[in-house]
């Protein structure tokens, strides 16, 4: 308390990476003074205890260098750690929204709408202007190699097998159709039409051909 008392009150710094620097530099300077202080020693045979006791130690040593350099040893997830972690996150994230400022809101007005709209088509034609100069109206190149040329041969094949095949199981049969009163009266007047047509045309050459045959006789005569 007495020690406290005298020291008086001090200003907090924060620990800069600098400081850290030259923390860790002090602190293997005074491992390198330790160990040169020591002085000679007396060697002895190395035991299998020995081995497991340096084999553990270099261990060791492989951990500490790897924390210091900020990454951990792999070990099993427990729910507890999960639970830490999440935590942890969830504190992240509400520190970080603290340090935003406040966002005043702006409604949505009709000029940001049609300027939204506006930005929406420009987007949409620039990527069909992009399309149909990169890709619409190109055709895709693929090579005519031997093994394609053999398939597309032997494709042919077999469709004109199988087309001449269908048409011999086909062939001498018909397809029955049911005649119902609109079918027979369609015929007839098909059938009507067809007579009425080749009757007159028929009248027109028997008439053609009289006047011909009297064309001749008058030139005869005269």
């Amino acid at each position: 308390v007495l020690y406290k008392e005298n020291v008086g009150k001090v200003t907090p710094t924060p620990v800069t990476p600098e400081m850290e620097r030259v923390k860790r530099n002090q602190e293997i300077i005074s491992s390198v003074l330790y160990r040169e202080n020591l002085g000679r020693a007396t060697p002895t045979p190395l035991t299998p205890e020995m081995e497991r006791v340096k084999r553990n130690q270099e261990q060791i040593s492989s951990v500490a260098y790897k924390e210091g350099l900020g990454k951990a040893t792999p070990s099993a997830v427990t729910p507890e750690m999960e639970r830490v972690r999440r935590n942890q996150e969830h504190i992240s994230s509400v520190l970080y929204k603290e340090h935003l400022a406040k966002g005043t809101p702006t409604p949505m007005t009709p000029e940001m709408e049609r300027a939204k709209r506006n930005q929406e088509n420009i987007s949409s034609v620039l990527y069909s202007d992009s399309f149909r100069k990169q890709v619409q109206g190109k055709a895709a190149y693929v090579l005519d190699t031997p093994e394609m040329r053999r398939v597309r041969e032997t494709q042919k094949h077999i469709s004109t097998v199988k087309y001449h095949e269908d048409f011999e199981k086909n062939k001498g049969t018909f397809t029955p159709v049911v005649t119902d009163p609109i079918t027979e009266r369609v015929k007839k007047n098909m059938q009507d039409f067809s007579d009425i047509s080749y009757r007159g045309i028929q009248r027109r050459v028997v008439e053609m051909e009289r006047k011909r045959v009297d064309q001749d006789q008058e030139n005869l005569t005269g």
